[in-house]
């Protein structure tokens, strides 16, 4: 998959500043090319977003793309169906495009939820398709992560009974940033798909650097009852933009379309076919992602405090405060972090912003940790 090779070229390249790119470039080169964002006040570092995108191919055909704003969007969205077919290799009955990924989980968790239906997921983890589902009446197994803070998948199984509609995993996981081992989430599903759907958020699929790490999407071309999320609010930095996609065997595909309420828009369709053909601003996300943790890392590290090695583009760290405090402390200082994940009072998660942007924060931390 492209994808897979974008992130090995990343892995293989080295992952650390100061290194050579492409061609020769250098990373001051390099970074010079994309976009940069100057700093602002507050500094939001606390809903896992892309601080440099749209790249610039993108904004460019952003503007283009007013003459046709006046047109409903479906003529367009055929086109980005085809292209998202092809990026994932499937046909194109399989996709479902919705107004972010987002609107995909409540889709789904609609779909599901209705008539009592019991749905199965970690705890904690990404709430949208969990409390859209209890909303239409489902009952949630939350199961509690073990104590590496992972899915615990045994435990997961134990919960499935005749009532199960639907099995949540968020991998990498939202907020603690884990990764199910890619042999016992292939097993798992395999095991468990005939008791039930599994549902495999991937909103952080390509901040994955584990070499071959698998899509679900892989179970979807095997007609397995396995439905995936995919979002270019991430890597491809258009979180304000509002366009996902869900992937799914044909027949569950249009069992989603029936619920999906919130549909996309023109200028985020042409966005979106843009930032898939934008491999260089790819590529750079996942450089300056890279280094922004790096930088988490070590202030971190500095201080001593427990934390998560992320697949993510955030950070689970352990503060020994409860979280509210450190929220209001680190706002004194004009950075916004993640907001409570209970039961983990005193775990806090901190997006990657730019390098100037996490600088601060680590200045900001020291003070208050002191």
């Amino acid at each position: 998959m492209k994808n897979l090779d974008r992130r090995q070229w990343l892995k293989t390249m080295g992952l650390t500043s100061g290194f050579t790119l492409m061609g020769g470039l250098s990373v001051a080169a390099f970074e010079s090319t994309f976009p940069s964002r100057p700093l602002a006040l507050p500094i939001k570092l606390s809903s896992n977003e892309n601080p440099y995108g749209p790249s610039e191919n993108v904004r460019t055909v952003i503007k283009n793309s007013f003459d046709i704003a006046c047109r409903y969007p479906f003529e367009y969205l055929r086109k980005l169906v085809q292209e998202i077919a092809d990026k994932e290799g499937v046909s194109k009955d399989c996709i479902v495009v919705t107004g972010g990924s987002t609107e995909g989980l409540k889709a789904t968790g609609l779909l599901y939820g209705l008539h009592n239906g019991e749905v199965i997921a970690a705890d904690p983890t990404f709430q949208s398709l969990l409390r859209y589902a209890e909303y239409f009446g489902a009952y949630v197994h939350r199961v509690p992560l073990n104590d590496k803070l992972e899915h615990d998948l045994e435990a997961m199984a134990k919960r499935i009974t005749s009532k199960t509609r639907l099995i949540f995993l968020c991998n990498p996981n939202n907020p603690t940033g884990t990764l199910i081992e890619k042999n016992k989430l292939r097993d798992f599903c395999l095991s468990n798909d005939d008791k039930a759907v599994i549902f495999s958020d991937e909103a952080y699929y390509d901040f994955i650097m584990e070499p071959d790490y698998p899509s679900m999407v892989e179970l979807v071309k095997q007609d397995r009852n396995v439905i995936v999320s995919k979002t270019f609010s991430k890597v491809y930095g258009l979180a304000g933009m509002r366009i996902g996609y869900l992937v799914a065997r044909p027949d569950i595909a249009d069992r989603l379309k029936k619920t999906v309420m919130a549909n996309t828009n023109v200028l985020a369709i042409e966005a979106a076919r843009e930032a898939l053909r934008d491999d260089e601003f790819y590529k750079f996300s996942l450089k300056m992602n890279t280094e922004a943790k790096a930088h988490i890392y070590s202030t971190l590290d500095h201080l001593g405090l427990s934390y998560i090695r992320s697949h993510t583009n955030f950070v689970f760290f352990k503060t020994g405060i409860p979280i509210q405090e450190l929220i209001g402390k680190m706002g004194q200082h004009d950075i916004q972090i993640g907001r409570p994940f209970p039961p983990l009072t005193e775990w806090a998660r901190i997006s990657t912003g730019t390098i100037e942007e996490v600088k601060a924060f680590g200045t900001a931390l020291r003070k208050v940790m002191v």
